[in-house]
């Protein structure tokens, strides 16, 4: 199980904020095994305020009989300044269950209390007055809009702006007095001003992140927390903390992760008494793992409990009217219904789960990010739900497509494959939709200058092209009249600057000064199915229809 460390606050509710903390920080023999430096925890709290730490050398054994890898130290510190006791525990969230902490609030003329025992120098300076000053200038100590940005890589960014100045005085000299004989010049000025260009953005992007562990920190305290509260064991296991991500997409990313956990803890893990009785040991393994993978963040919550329970989920989705009697559906198909809204198993309502809301937000929320959510479950053994997202919001690479005379661009990550359609490949299902088999499924054919209402280049299906993408668990077929290449692009909001467009998620600007929309495939696809004179019904009904056929 996991075991928090123990807090001697006083008796009374902590205050939310004080002038002054005193802290006595007793980190248990173990806490260099588990990766942890005290050292890290001071820097952090020296970023809040004033911070003064003297070390307790009282526990340190004879030299001969000291272990360089067990912790003998203990410390006494006190901070200063305007600061939320949410904000000093924070600090010691990765120690927590590691040591032995007691904070308590000085008064504000109260001075720094060093205990008599206390033999060791002053480790960390004061901080100075005018950086102290800043820091309460913003509320909760803390500006939430502002990152804290390694100098390695403003180094970097600043290394690039002098080869940028570099190459842009070496092509406004060949433009001064540019002859013909000086075109190779030229061309290899332009590729090298590309070349900075690309190494400035990603530096820049770089800029902007963040190691997961930022957004991993909140689990292990509250892991504790609710297997208590819900009377399980569970040992909490994080994998990939350095794992990058940019700050936007982590703080919007919070939420639904905190919801996954809290229902792999509340759903997922049995509690030790069936765990015993089918054989497992009494504490349960809750594992949060972040990893980049193709160009995205792959983070995936697995848990070692009882898994989803196949036919309940499916009873119920025939309760609810969202599938019918006799239709075969996978595993993976199952599993999906536990995102419609409203959809539940529980057999009672509790403080953590039951009411039915919450996946549905989930996936909401991720979809939002550009990213997709994803079950794999075996029942007896566990569940991973696995959270797939861009690295970034502002940039993505895609492929350029014409559809008449106008330019789009469909995301890589959502791109299957690219084809020719074959005409004896094709089934109309009356009043539904143009099915095309693909291998051993069929799917639907979405005519982009129907869907758009623009002049279409060609109407025919047979040898036209089309581009297979995958949305929201579906996999359609865009019909386009060209390929025209891949690239990345800048996103633009379409939404701030004009307005919602059903199946678009932004627009983009190309390098020849045109704007060409950017597709949101799961969207397109689910404007595609609600649209009147196309696929209605249930998208499943309109495939066994086609393999009957």
């Amino acid at each position: 199980s996991i075991a928090s460390a123990a807090v001697l606050a006083e008796p009374s509710s902590p205050p939310t904020a004080a002038s002054s903390w005193k802290i006595r920080f007793q980190p248990h023999a173990h806490l260099f095994h588990t990766g942890n430096d005290p050292m890290r925890i001071f820097r952090e709290l020296a970023q809040l305020g004033e911070l003064t730490v003297c070390a307790d050398l009282s526990g340190l054994p004879p030299l001969d009989s000291l272990d360089p890898e067990n912790c003998h130290l203990a410390w006494d510190l006190q901070l200063v300044g305007n600061i939320p006791r949410s904000a000093v525990d924070e600090a010691f969230a990765w120690v927590d269950g590691d040591c032995e902490l007691a904070i308590s609030a000085l008064p504000a003329q109260a001075q720094p209390v060093v205990p008599a025992e206390a033999t060791g120098p002053q480790l960390l300076p004061p901080v100075t007055e005018r950086r102290k000053a800043d820091r309460r200038s913003a509320p909760g100590g803390q500006d939430a809009n502002s990152i804290r940005v390694g100098i390695d890589k403003v180094d970097a960014v600043i290394n690039l702006v002098g080869e940028l100045v570099i190459t842009q005085s070496m092509l406004s000299t060949l433009g001064e007095n540019f002859d013909v004989a000086q075109l190779h010049h030229l061309q290899a000025g332009l590729a090298q001003l590309e070349r900075n260009t690309r190494e400035l953005q990603e530096s820049v992007m770089r800029m902007r992140m963040l190691p997961i562990s930022f957004l991993f920190n909140r689990f292990p305290r509250m892991v504790h927390d609710v297997s208590a509260q819900v009377g399980k064991l569970v040992a909490l296991e994080l994998l990939g903390e350095a794992t990058e991500l940019d700050k936007t997409v982590m703080e919007k990313l919070g939420d639904p992760l905190v919801h996954l956990v809290r229902n792999a803890l509340d759903h997922g893990i049995e509690d030790p008494a069936a765990r015993a009785a089918s054989g497992k040991n009494e504490t349960g393994t809750l594992r949060l793992n972040a990893y980049h993978k193709g160009g995205n963040i792959v983070i995936q919550i697995n848990d070692d409990g009882a898994g989803l329970d196949r036919d309940r989920i499916l009873a119920k989705a025939k309760e609810k009217g969202l599938t019918q009697d006799g239709q075969a559906l996978s595993d993976a198909e199952i599993f999906e219904f536990i995102f419609q809204p409203g959809f539940s198993t529980a057999q009672a309502v509790s403080d953590l789960s039951g009411r039915g809301v919450g996946m549905d937000v989930v996936r909401r929320n991720i979809k939002a990010l550009g990213g997709s959510v994803d079950i794999t479950s075996q029942r007896g053994k566990g569940t991973t739900f696995t959270v797939r997202l861009p690295l970034t919001l502002s940039i993505l690479d895609g492929q350029l497509i014409r559809a008449g005379d106008n330019t789009y661009v469909i995301p890589l990550v959502s791109i299957i494959e690219s084809l020719q359609v074959r005409g004896d490949r094709i089934s109309a299902i009356a009043g539904k939709a143009e099915l095309y088999k693909l291998r051993d499924d069929y799917i639907p054919i979405i005519r982009l200058y129907e869907l758009f209402g623009i002049q279409p280049s060609n109407t025919q299906l047979d040898g036209a092209l089309m581009v297979v993408v995958e949305g929201d668990g579906r996999k359609v077929g865009l019909l386009v009249d060209d390929l025209l290449g891949q690239q990345q692009v800048v996103l633009k909001s379409l939404e701030s600057n004009f307005q919602r467009v059903e199946g678009v998620s932004g627009a983009t600007i190309l390098g020849d000064g045109t704007v060409a929309l950017i597709i949101d495939t799961a969207g397109l696809i689910q404007h595609f199915r609600h649209s009147g004179n196309r696929l209605s019904g249930n998208y499943a009904a309109s495939t066994d229809s086609a393999t009957a056929a």
